[in-house]
């Protein structure tokens, strides 16, 4: 896979990505405010059908007031005259087009209806509206529910008007009603005054809402006048009562009116439980409107119906679809003339990485003098010669690794070198020795010594032993003894050592603190090439502190394995030399005190027994090296201490 395709694949990558993700926050963001704003407009259009039913009742308190303003209706009211009474509400019955008009007394008794006048005399004091109207002695308005008994009296043709079968509606709240009776009346009540402010009565005056649809198809007509999409009136008004729809223009599949259909459970829990106005899309009987509801309450405040106005979706949703069809069309075409430009503008550019890839062939198969060798304008050519530079650091590089690498074989050629001269030289010295202590041993045995001469055998001894023991070291150097690896308990090990340093003069003024952790776990090792180990980094810690310190050995068990930690307050390690000190023949040292191997022999014995070995320091604060070795499965180890010991 080229980097020319990677790269091209990349930018169609981002292109595609961006102008998707940038489509979609479009697309929604103008979906919500296209939303907002048709919801908006249905909001003000309930505003307008809340007037539009509000006028309604307005219209109904002026004829009224009119009407009760009149010498007939006085002078009747004033003289008991129950027969021209009638005749007047009669007349006015049939001018003002309404659905109940009567003549009460001041206590609420039917004194004259217009459209039932062989029912008189029963007690309307339990209206709502009239039972208003004696309390506060002024005119009432506002809408309410009769009982089929009350709009009975009134005509029994309104109380048949009233009544609905239920029809089955989707997402309707269950009920277990079949059919209502009740009525949704919007009436006003009128006090009517003689000329000396005397109350003679009441004209009560409504309109039955149940059926009468010239009201929704008014407000309609006002709100949407002439909107029609595909056969379709574009607006639509209803009210309901309760959740029951019973005036309404939105049509059913077989063009009649919806009325006896019912309210979702959603809209019912938020407008006629809750109180509060809907406005959201909504599936009305068969079709998707924008709608928007608002509660119709009594005198006393109580819910009691709805008023609906929604418009249909579906002219939004076509006019909404062409945008969008528009929109997408003009992003892809965008889109695509983006990906040609990418394809001529990555050819254009990255022509000189054909020779950049070829010049890497090359370098891979070992010829390092290849170059990329030409220079065009723009960053591309300061590619191309950062690569040309970076192939002329690489071929150096390889030369100075050519000759530090014959460097090292020669050190450690010299190494080995020193090492076989170590053991000659070790083995020639160590026979006359044992010569030289074997005849000493036996010198001292005889009789006739006297004092001075065994006290000179005995010095001879000593002095032999520790040369003995001197050439044993040179052979622990030269590997020459065979490693033998036994179970070992370090603390027993670490405090062989201590002993072993602690008559030296330099330790005389360091405080060697011992911190050594409980039943410890053993290790799988050799005892003198460890002990070699903690020799060179005890003895490196009390070189690092010329005028005195601390020397912390610490031990611990952690996940199955053995940890040594050996701390002094010494000088400590300068930063830059942290990454050689493990390196053979390095050494801070001056000439003439330390051939820098110690650490290098350390780290290789500590690598043979599957160890690590690390070093923290800070310069001026200490050094801390630290050996972790695996914890052996094996048996207890020989009580090396005991024996040291005895």
């Amino acid at each position: 896979m080229t980097i020319r395709f990677k790269l091209t694949m990349a930018a169609i990558a981002v292109i595609l990505v961006a102008n998707s993700l940038l489509s979609f926050a479009t697309l929604q963001y103008a979906g919500g405010v296209w939303l907002r704003e048709v919801q908006t407009r249905v909001r003000l259009d309930l505003n307008s059908a809340r007037a539009a039913y509000d006028n309604r009742i307005h219209g109904i308190a002026r004829f009224l007031e009119a009407l009760s303003s009149g010498q007939t209706v006085i002078c009747s009211l004033q003289e008991g005259d129950n027969a021209r009474l009638h005749a007047r509400l009669k007349n006015a019955y049939r001018i003002g087009e309404m659905d109940i008009l009567s003549a009460l007394d001041p206590s609420g008794k039917v004194l004259e209806r217009a459209r039932n006048p062989q029912c008189n005399g029963d007690d309307l004091s339990n209206n709502l509206l009239v039972a208003k109207a004696i309390r506060e002695r002024k005119r009432v308005d506002g809408t309410i529910i009769l009982s089929r008994e009350s709009l009975a009296a009134e005509g029994e043709d309104l109380a048949a008007k009233a009544r609905f079968d239920l029809l089955p509606t989707p997402a309707a709240r269950a009920t277990k009603d079949k059919s209502r009776s009740q009525g949704m009346v919007v009436a006003v009540v009128m006090p009517v005054w003689s000329p000396q402010k005397q109350l003679l009565g009441f004209l009560y005056g409504g309109d039955l809402l149940n059926r009468r649809y010239e009201i929704v198809d008014s407000i309609k007509n006002e709100v949407f006048p002439h909107h029609v999409y595909e056969g379709k009136d574009i607006g639509t008004v209803t009210i309901f009562q309760g959740d029951l729809r019973i005036s309404t223009n939105v049509k059913k599949k077989d063009g009649s009116r919806a009325v006896g259909t019912r309210l979702s459970n959603a809209v019912y829990e938020k407008v006629l439980v809750q109180g509060g106005t809907w406005a959201a899309p909504a599936f009305v009987v068969n079709d998707w409107y924008i709608t928007a509801y608002e509660p119709i309450r009594n005198p006393q405040g109580q819910i009691i119906g709805a008023l609906y106005v929604g418009l249909l979706q579906a002219p939004f949703a076509h006019r909404w679809n062409v945008l969008t069809g528009i929109f997408l069309a003009t992003v892809l075409a965008a889109t695509l003339a983006s990906l040609l430009l990418i394809f001529f503008v990555t050819n254009l550019v990255l022509r000189p990485i054909g020779r950049i890839i070829a010049m890497q062939q090359k370098v891979t198969e070992g010829d390092l003098s290849a170059r990329v060798g030409i220079r065009p304008p723009g960053e591309m050519g300061v590619l191309c010669k950062a690569i040309d530079s970076m192939a002329d650091a690489v071929s150096d590089r390889e030369e100075q690794l050519k000759l530090v690498t014959r460097q090292q074989i020669g050190r450690s050629e010299k190494l080995a070198s020193i090492g076989r001269l170590a053991a000659g030289v070790a083995h020639e010295i160590n026979n006359p020795l044992t010569g030289v202590l074997t005849f000493a041993h036996l010198m001292k045995e005889k009789e006739n010594m006297d004092e001075q001469d065994k006290q000179d055998l005995s010095l001879i001894i000593n002095e032999t032993t520790r040369a003995a023991e001197i050439v044993r070291g040179l052979l622990d150097f030269a590997r020459e003894r065979p490693t033998v690896k036994e179970l070992l308990n370090l603390n027993d090990v670490i405090r062989r050592t201590l002993r072993l340093l602690g008559n030296q003069k330099v330790f005389q003024q360091i405080t060697i603190v011992e911190d050594l952790a409980d039943n410890l776990p053993q290790v799988d090792g050799d005892m003198n090439q460890v002990q070699q180990v903690l020799l060179n980094l005890m003895q490196n810690a009390c070189e690092a502190m010329p005028n005195g310190g601390t020397l912390l050995v610490n031990t611990l068990a952690q996940d199955e394995k053995v940890v040594i930690t050996v701390t002094d307050t010494g000088c400590g390690i300068a930063r830059e030399h942290l990454d050689q000190i493990f390196e053979p023949f390095f050494s801070t040292k001056p000439v003439g005190q330390g051939t820098g191997l110690g650490l290098s022999v350390s780290y290789g014995i500590v690598e043979q027994h599957e160890g690590t070995l690390e070093v923290e320091s800070e310069e001026g604060n200490g050094t801390t090296f630290t050996v972790v070795l695996p914890a052996a499965t094996g048996q207890p180890s020989n009580d090396y201490d005991r024996e040291a010991g005895e």
